[in-house]
C-alpha cells in the first residue's frame, strides 16, 4: 500500500509539473481563433483586430479560422471539440447565451463546454424610428403603441437574433404588442424602415449612426444603461424602462479544461491591448464599447445572459427548430 500511494503522489506531482511547465512556455505554436461569422462583417473585424494584437503580444501567429452556419452551433461545436491547450480559442458572441434555448439539442453546452477569457467589447443597439413617426423620444413611442396594439411593426436580422430578441425584451418590459418582421441580414430591415415601410427598430451600432446623421432615421435612444460616446446626446432605454440593457457582445472562450495559466495569460494580454490607445480608438471608431473583464466575470455575464433570454425566447415563442 505504501509504494502504490507513494507512485500514486509522484503522478499528480507528474501532472502538476507539466501543467505549470506548458503555462511556462504557452504559447509555443500558432494559435487559432474560431470565428462563427463570415469575413467582413463585425465579428470578424474584431476578432481579426484582437488576433494581430496576440500575435504581437504573444510571439506567435493567432490566426482567424471563420467557420459560418448555424447561429454559431458549426463553430462552437469544433471549438468545444479541440485539445483544451490554449490553441484552440472561439470568438463568441450573444449566440453562446442564447443557442441553448432557441434550438432543442445542442452538440455543445456554454456552461460546461468552455472556459470564459474575457468579455472584450460590445454594440449597444440603437433604437430608431422613421422621421413621419410622431415620437421624439422612448416614453413617446411606447405610448404609440399602447394606443396602436399590433400596427407597429420591426425588422430583425433573423429570429433569435439580437434585433429580434431586443425588441422582444424591449415589446416585454414596455407592455407593448409590435410585430415582428424577420430577414435575412440586417440591412433589408434596416432599409425598409429608412422608406417607412416600419416604423421602428433596434439596431446594433453603428449601422444605424449615419442614417441618424443624415436625418433618414430619428435616433431615440440606446441599449446601454448609461450614455455612449459615439452619440452622446441619445439617452439610454433605460431611462423609460429601469433595468433594460442589451448588448451584442463579442468575447474569448477556450476550450473547458484549458490550463488557468493559460487562461490568465491570455486575459492579461487581452485586457492590455483594450488598454493600448491607437487600438482603443480604432475599437472606438468602430461603434463599439470596451470592456476587458476577469474570467469569472465574463462567465457572470454568460450565466445571466442565459437566464435573461431563456424567458424572453419562452414568452415569445422564438424557438429557431
Amino acid at each position: 500500500m505504501r509504494r502504490i500511494a507513494s507512485l500514486s503522489a509522484t503522478a499528480i506531482f507528474g501532472v502538476g509539473f507539466c501543467v505549470a511547465g506548458i503555462a511556462q512556455t504557452y504559447p509555443a505554436k500558432p494559435i487559432r481563433l474560431i470565428n462563427a461569422y463570415a469575413p467582413g462583417g463585425a465579428s470578424d473585424v474584431v476578432a481579426r483586430a484582437f488576433a494581430a494584437k496576440l500575435t504581437e503580444s504573444l510571439g506567435q501567429q493567432v490566426t482567424v479560422d471563420p467557420r459560418v452556419g448555424a447561429g454559431g452551433n458549426i463553430a462552437a461545436e469544433i471549438a468545444a471539440r479541440s485539445p483544451a491547450d490554449g490553441y484552440t480559442l472561439l470568438m463568441s458572441t450573444i449566440f453562446l447565451s442564447t443557442n441553448q434555448s432557441l434550438y432543442s439539442k445542442l452538440s455543445w453546452d456554454p456552461q460546461k463546454d468552455f472556459a470564459p477569457v474575457s468579455m472584450l467589447t460590445a454594440a449597444p443597439l440603437i433604437l430608431c424610428v422613421h422621421p413621419s413617426l410622431p415620437v421624439k423620444n422612448t416614453q413617446e413611442l411606447i405610448a404609440l403603441a399602447k394606443k396602436k396594439p399590433g400596427e407597429l411593426d420591426f425588422p430583425s436580422a433573423g429570429n433569435g437574433s439580437s434585433m429580434h430578441l431586443g425588441t422582444e425584451l424591449f415589446n416585454m418590459m414596455a407592455g407593448i404588442k409590435a410585430v415582428h418582421v424577420p430577414y435575412k441580414g440586417s440591412g433589408p430591415g434596416v432599409l425598409d424602415v429608412i422608406s417607412g415601410r416600419l416604423q421602428f427598430m433596434l439596431n446594433p451600432m453603428p449601422e444605424p449612426v449615419p442614417f441618424i446623421k443624415s436625418g433618414r432615421l430619428r435616433g431615440l435612444a440606446t441599449s446601454t444603461l448609461k450614455r455612449i460616446a459615439a452619440l452622446p446626446d441619445l439617452p439610454p432605454v433605460a431611462d423609460a424602462l429601469p433595468g433594460f440593457e442589451v448588448l451584442t457582445w463579442q468575447g474569448i472562450v477556450a476550450p473547458a479544461g484549458t490550463p488557468v495559466e493559460i487562461i490568465n495569460r491570455l486575459n492579461s494580454e487581452l485586457v492590455k491591448a483594450l488598454k493600448s490607445p491607437e487600438f482603443e480608438s480604432r475599437l472606438r471608431e468602430m461603434g463599439l464599447e470596451l470592456y476587458g473583464t476577469t474570467p469569472e466575470q465574463f462567465a457572470k455575464l454568460i450565466r445571466d445572459d442565459n437566464a435573461k433570454w431563456a424567458k424572453v425566447i419562452k414568452a415569445t415563442g422564438a424557438r429557431i427548430d
